[in-house]
């Protein structure tokens, strides 16, 4: 039978195995075993675990719920650190109230099924709540068509502004099929762009470093797909619905979060 401490040791070692933490607490490992004792709390985890093999689930669960803790803290750090980029009109564009209250920003890919459906979402926000600001921001992701569509939409923003600007957007987005440069640019001749002037400025030097740099931020957030809202201090995934958008934004209003603790 193991002595006291060597059992603590074992269920210290049992411990660190099941978390994922990789080895034992420092002030176990401060205390050397001998071999036969190393080969008894071994024998012990192992016996352990196949009595009660419930143990690596649980473990995994909570190393689960650790990770999207930690992510979450990440991404709330990022956008802290990112607050600027976020609104930049270089890489931006701005609809809604330019001097709202709250703002929402969503990273969009013209190609992306998912964007398409929470168009609508954005449109209704944008026409219902005259005190939020709106920001669109390319986040081409799905390949060289998108990468083709964001360059003609953002290289239309010299010709297209305001109102001109968004409803050239909102056709764009609601545009059925797979949506590629040609297409984008069909779509800004028919809103009044000169398709010349276009085609120079989507091969510019500051077209091009736009997207790079939205990809770039969108890495930095962690931004694992589209569309992507970032509302006050939390990034919310998918096309999750105009009252679940509303929520967040009330929430911001109410207590400066996303969401409201208490």
């Amino acid at each position: 039978m193991l002595f006291l401490p060597l059992r603590r040791l074992a269920l210290a070692g049992l411990a660190a195995v099941t978390l994922g933490l990789g080895a034992m607490p420092a002030k176990a490992q401060a205390q050397a075993l001998s071999p036969d004792q190393r080969k008894a709390v071994i024998e012990l985890v192992r016996e352990t675990l196949l009595k009660n093999p419930e143990l690596i689930q649980e473990a995994l669960v909570e190393l689960e719920r650790r990770n999207q803790v930690a992510q979450v803290e990440a991404q709330r750090n990022a956008l802290s650190a990112e607050k600027a980029s976020l609104t930049d009109p270089a890489t931006s564009v701005i609809a809604g109230n330019p001097q709202g209250d709250v703002t929402i920003v969503e990273f969009m890919d013209y190609n992306c099924g998912f964007c398409k459906r929470a168009m609508e979402d954005v449109r209704t926000l944008a026409k219902d709540d005259p005190k939020l600001k709106v920001v669109i921001k390319d986040f081409p992701i799905l390949g060289p068509d998108s990468v083709e569509a964001s360059r003609v939409a953002i290289a239309a923003k010299a010709q297209l502004q305001g109102q001109k600007y968004w409803e050239f957007h909102l056709k764009l987005m609601g545009t059925k099929g797979r949506i590629n440069g040609a297409k984008a640019m069909e779509i800004a001749r028919e809103a009044g762009a000169d398709v010349e002037r276009l085609k120079k400025e989507m091969e510019s030097p500051a077209t091009r470093a736009a997207i790079e740099q939205t990809v770039a931020l969108g890495d930095r957030l962690g931004l694992t797909g589209t569309p992507a809202f970032i509302i006050g201090d939390e990034v919310v995934f998918g096309a999750v619905g105009v009252a679940a958008l509303k929520q967040k934004i009330e929430s911001v209003r109410k207590c400066g979060k996303a969401t409201c603790s208490g």
